[in-house]
């Protein structure tokens, strides 16, 4: 049974929740780990611009301050996207990052996008499983002594919810991976509800769709790369996933590659269970809060993690004018709110899964820090 330490967002004049964040990742363990001299991959989700969910940079500042107490050498890090927005090149990534208040001013530490100018530098890391054999991931996270994950809980349109596993696994993967990783839910589109507006074609990275002679979107599947882009920039339920076991072989990847990044280096996880909006923070925009704001857990082990965390949000009574509509079916409370939202996933396969590899427990003991 793997420990998984937490605190609720109460606080008061002295003990601020910066303060709560770093007495929680000491209780929890985190000075076991020599960081003395050792590069420290800080794995985080900077967050789309427009998108206000992810986590805010301060939480960022404080751990890296503790890092640096240890005479670590850490840095902020993310690889880039796979569809187009304002994360798919470095340049473009890190200015992101700087807006959303990642930028060495304030973390007082390097942001370095792990898998390069153009999302073509990694390293393939032996794994020899199931669905993947090597992983490919971001070169500066691969390449890294120590990886410590900074990971904002909340809804996912194909993995259910996106949690350590997710910010290890897909978070991680350069492009070339991201393709592997999406490469058995690619889209189809019902040309009976297209408008012919020409927005899938415009994002689509992979210059997989077009406009047919009736003037219609059409998918080339032999350049589809699965990244799902089309299905979020349609506003007319054109382009739709393809919900058949997608969605679990996604999440068994997520957890290979999370293996992948983890293997054979220290590693500690942080979830920030709050602004758990139903939606990926890879959104250009993010929906109101699903539950109240819950609170910070951490964990040596990311599926104990992943899997306490859930069961907080289940538990958890839901907010008010939100996607989950309160008014027809009550409170919610203790009913899985991410199966409510996104019906056609199913996230517990995916710990199930990580924890028949290895990656970590799915039994858990919470300890509560006030």
């Amino acid at each position: 049974m793997s420990k998984v330490y937490f605190t609720d967002m109460r606080a008061k004049p002295g003990r601020n929740l910066l303060d709560k964040l770093e007495l929680l990742v000491k209780k929890a363990g985190i000075e076991q780990i020599d960081f003395k001299d050792k590069f420290t991959a800080v794995k985080i989700h900077f967050g789309e611009p427009g998108n206000l969910a992810y986590i805010r940079a301060n939480y960022a500042a404080r751990l890296v301050k503790f890092l640096l107490s240890k005479q670590a050498k850490p840095f902020l890090t993310d690889s880039n996207t796979l569809y187009l927005g304002r994360r798919s090149n470095a340049i473009d990534h890190i200015q992101s990052a700087f807006e959303n208040g990642f930028n060495p001013i304030v973390v007082d530490c390097p942001v370095i996008i792990a898998d390069g100018l153009k999302a073509i530098d990694y390293l393939e890391i032996p794994i020899d499983l199931k669905y993947c054999k090597t992983a490919k991931i971001g070169s500066a996270i691969a390449q890294a002594d120590v990886i410590v994950s900074m990971n904002h809980f909340k809804g996912h349109e194909q993995a259910g919810f996106g949690g350590a596993l997710k910010n290890l696994g897909m978070g991680s993967a350069s492009r070339t991976g991201k393709l592997e990783l999406h490469s058995s839910s690619q889209p189809v589109v019902d040309q009976s509800l297209c408008t012919s507006c020409g927005q899938c074609v415009k994002y689509c990275a992979s210059d997989a769709i077009h406009l047919d002679e009736n003037k219609k979107a059409k998918i080339d599947y032999v350049k589809c790369v699965g990244c799902g882009q089309c299905v979020a920039v349609c506003q007319f339920d054109a382009a739709q996933p393809v919900w058949d076991n997608s969605s679990d072989i996604m999440n068994f990847k997520i957890a290979e590659y999370a293996t992948a990044v983890v293997k054979n280096k220290p590693h500690f996880h942080i979830n920030f269970i709050m602004d758990v909006s139903p939606n990926c923070d890879c959104w250009n925009c993010n929906d109101a809060a699903i539950v109240p704001n819950i609170g910070i857990a951490a964990s040596f082990d990311p599926v104990a993690l992943d899997k306490a965390c859930a069961d907080m949000v289940t538990h958890a009574g839901a907010n008010l004018n939100t996607v989950l509509d309160v008014k027809q079916y009550g409170e919610l409370q203790d009913v899985d709110k991410f199966a409510m939202i996104h019906p056609n996933t199913q996230w517990l396969a995916g710990l199930q899964y990580a924890e028949e590899i290895g990656l970590g427990n799915l039994d858990y003991e919470l300890l509560t820090i006030q």
